[in-house]
């Protein structure tokens, strides 16, 4: 072997070690935001750490497997002032996707109703589906930061469970979310939100949602006075 060889081997050598030892960077912007998205949601931990022990304990469920989880939440906009002024729709889809990171979709009438200067086939509403991490990222936000902002809030009702576990709610004004700007909001808006889950019962949606930290108003008994 000459002298020539022995350098170059060496060389290669430590550029060899060198590759292995250094930690490999992300080649791009877009490899880098992926990683981010791949932080599972805090509600999301929430309820495979703590919410599912306590409920199989609660529920006495054979397995884990039997434990309610929340399938999708859906948000919808009933907007009949848009028969008059189309630019509501307009805001309201701007305003919604902002609230859900999802771009919304308009619902539209299906039949004409001259009372109500309604035609088939009109703008009225606007509505959007969350499931899997946009949906327990709404759920954090909605619980965390829109419900406290609500004016001199008591917490919500728990009658609008059905006989599914399934649960709605409405809100009169979408101003609660702070994603939404109050400069660029022309008008406001309620919506309902509806929480379908896995339940087999009222009784399980309820331990589900209130274990997620749902602030239900205690019912008041019959014959009790107001304090």
């Amino acid at each position: 072997m000459s002298e020539e060889e022995k350098p170059k081997k060496k060389t290669s050598a430590a550029k060899a070690t060198a590759k292995t030892a250094a930690p490999k960077a992300p080649k791009s912007r877009a490899e880098s935001q992926e990683r981010v998205a791949g932080v599972p949601a805090r509600q999301l931990i929430k309820y495979k750490e703590e919410i599912v022990p306590k409920l199989v304990e609660e529920f006495k469920f054979k397995s884990s497997m039997q434990v309610p989880r929340l399938k999708k939440i859906v948000l919808n906009c009933g907007l009949g002032r848009a028969t008059q002024n189309i630019k509501i729709i307009d805001q309201a889809l701007k305003d919604v996707a902002a609230i859900t990171g999802q771009k919304p979709v308009s619902t539209r009438s299906k039949v004409a109703i001259s009372n109500f200067k309604l035609r088939a086939g009109l703008p009225i509403g606007v509505m959007v589906t969350l499931r899997g991490k946009r949906m327990y990222e709404f759920l954090d936000r909605l619980l965390s930061l829109a419900f406290p902002r609500i004016k001199d809030f008591r917490g919500i009702s728990d009658r609008g469970f059905d006989a599914r576990g399934n649960y709605t709610l409405g809100l009169k004004d979408q101003l609660v979310f702070p994603e939404v700007q109050y400069d660029t909001a022309d008008s406001s808006f309620g919506m309902n939100i509806s929480f379908v889950t896995t339940a087999r019962s009222e009784k399980e949606g309820l331990a589900l949602l209130t274990h997620f930290g749902f602030p239900f108003r205690k019912r008041q008994q019959i014959g009790q006075k107001a304090a």
